[in-house]
């Protein structure tokens, strides 16, 4: 179970993990881990991915809007259980010149960089070289934001402010879940992602990564130089996955994230929505 607080009830919930019984067992078990090997390379996501791009994969479309509660305008409309998850969706984005938006909807967890460039997420300390593949400066002191999308999600993310983008790798990995269950791993350093470096109007340079889970086997980015605040970065294929943001000191993160973090409470946000600003 994992903790989730609300920023528009005030509430704090206790979310069940999405395949939790599976990941159990292969996380867990000696017999699962050996098949573990097999589940998070990237031939297993294929053949998933393959089957869900058929009409076959159709009927499961009404079942996970129902399960979820889904707001969904005609899922039938939607030719492959596939199509369906990658759908686009219009999103309402902070106005604010100087707020610093969330990318994605998913559950936040802010996480401070020491005066090493190191970050402690949950059990496990990476480096920003373990994190991007490489050294980068002048993150001391900033923050490391961990956006986890759950299966439920909307799995298309965006740029956070308007800006341009300097550079951008693939680095290949595996593909661990991101869930509690993978603790033991460094997940945000051993798994498939992308990183950007991208220059920003109000924020200065910001580094995003887009983490591949479990399933998700390809990582969906536009090609472009410029941007535009809340303008469509990419979106993630079918499952579970997580966005990383690195900002450096200067940015203020929104005080009731801060200390539901602390605790380590995620909050649940949406694409668009403001979480922090210039301090």
């Amino acid at each position: 179970m994992t903790k989730v607080y609300d920023r528009k009830t005030g509430e704090v919930s206790e979310v069940a993990q999405y395949g939790g019984a599976g990941l159990k067992f292969l996380y867990g078990n000696p017999f699962g881990r050996i098949l573990l090997r097999f589940v998070s390379g990237h031939f297993c996501s294929n053949l998933y991915a393959a089957y869900n791009r058929t009409r076959l994969s159709r009927k499961k479309i009404q079942p996970f809007v129902n399960k979820h509660h889904l707001k969904v305008e005609n899922p039938a409309q939607y030719h492959s259980y596939a199509e369906f998850f990658t759908r686009q969706e219009a999103r309402t984005i902070s106005k604010a010149k100087t707020a610093l938006i969330a990318p994605a909807d998913s559950k936040l967890l802010c996480y401070p960089i020491d005066f090493r460039q190191v970050v402690k997420i949950k059990h496990t300390q990476y480096s920003i070289r373990d994190l991007v593949g490489r050294d980068f400066d002048g993150f001391e002191k900033g923050h490391c934001l961990v956006f986890r999308l759950a299966v439920d999600d909307y799995h298309r993310y965006c740029f956070v402010d308007d800006g341009e983008l300097v550079e951008q790798n693939h680095i290949k990995g595996r593909l661990h879940t991101v869930s509690s269950f993978s603790d033991r791993y460094r997940v945000f350093a051993q798994n498939d992602r992308v990183v950007s470096l991208l220059k920003t109007k109000h924020f200065g340079d910001i580094i995003q990564v887009e983490v591949g889970a479990m399933l998700v086997g390809r990582i969906n980015n536009r090609v472009v130089q410029s941007f535009k605040k809340g303008e469509e970065k990419g979106y993630f294929d079918l499952g579970g996955s997580t966005v990383v943001l690195l900002v450096k000191d200067g940015i203020k993160i929104d005080d009731d994230i801060l200390a539901q973090s602390a605790q380590g409470i995620e909050t649940k946000v949406s694409y668009g929505e403001k979480i922090g600003g210039i301090c």
